[in-house]
């Protein structure tokens, strides 16, 4: 019974101990970035992204950068 005991205690703190190291470290999964219900997720600002320079950015991706996505129905609905 001292064994079986003993046994339950070592097994609850290890499980404490192994919960305790995952949420230290986190779990390696992707954040759940998809928003509210109804929402088409985390939107990104327009424009330059970290790590680009504004000179680098020209008018085609300015361009390109607006029209995304393309699926959007006009605004004169």
């Amino acid at each position: 019974m001292k064994g079986l005991l003993k046994l339950a205690i070592v097994t609850g703190l290890g499980a404490f101990a192994i919960k305790g190291w995952r949420d230290w470290m986190g779990d390696g999964a992707a954040p759940d970035d998809r928003g509210p219900v109804g929402s088409s997720g985390v939107v990104r600002d327009a424009g330059p992204q970290q790590g680009v320079s504004s000179r680098e950015w020209d008018k085609v991706d300015e361009q390109s950068d607006g029209s995304f996505p393309a699926s959007d129905p006009p605004g004169n609905y």
